[in-house]
């Protein structure tokens, strides 16, 4: 079995499973491992007073429990199931500069990333993630229709 981890920027759209299939695809006929990372959008502002900063930090831990929760325990599940061997993460941040911060880390081979097709709040998000990945990736990123 090779060592190479591949990265699967997860969305978690239970409607949407291709990418998380497509790469337990991958990842078992190449003997790969999968790190799972699902980003959370968060923007720490400077202004708020100690008070707000407080509540949002309560909100934060709830946001991250949830997410794990309903994303990225199900996802490994299916992994597990499946035989893969998976990782996974949730970070707070910008998607793109965090998938490429743990793709370098892990020393990946590859990202997989979903196209969103629909237009919830989501999508638009995690729209530009894969155009954004696939212009400044230092590895190969498949678009998972």
């Amino acid at each position: 079995m090779s060592s190479e981890t591949f990265v699967v920027a997860y969305e978690g759209d239970p409607d949407d499973p291709n990418v998380l299939d497509y790469a337990i695809h991958r990842a078992k006929a190449e003997g790969a491992r999968l790190l799972l990372i699902h980003v959370l959008e968060w923007s720490p502002y400077s202004f708020l007073t100690p008070q707000e900063v407080e509540e949002r930090h309560g909100r934060r831990k709830q946001e991250l429990a949830r997410a794990n929760e309903v994303v990225m325990a199900p996802a490994l599940a299916k992994c597990e199931a499946a035989g893969v061997p998976a990782d996974g993460k949730i970070r707070y941040g910008q998607v793109v500069e965090l998938i490429l911060e743990e793709t370098k880390t892990a020393g990946a081979t590859v990202i997989f990333v979903g196209r969103s097709g629909s237009n919830s709040m989501a999508a638009r998000v995690f729209g530009s993630v894969p155009l954004g990945l696939a212009q400044v990736a230092p590895v190969p990123t498949v678009i998972v229709p």
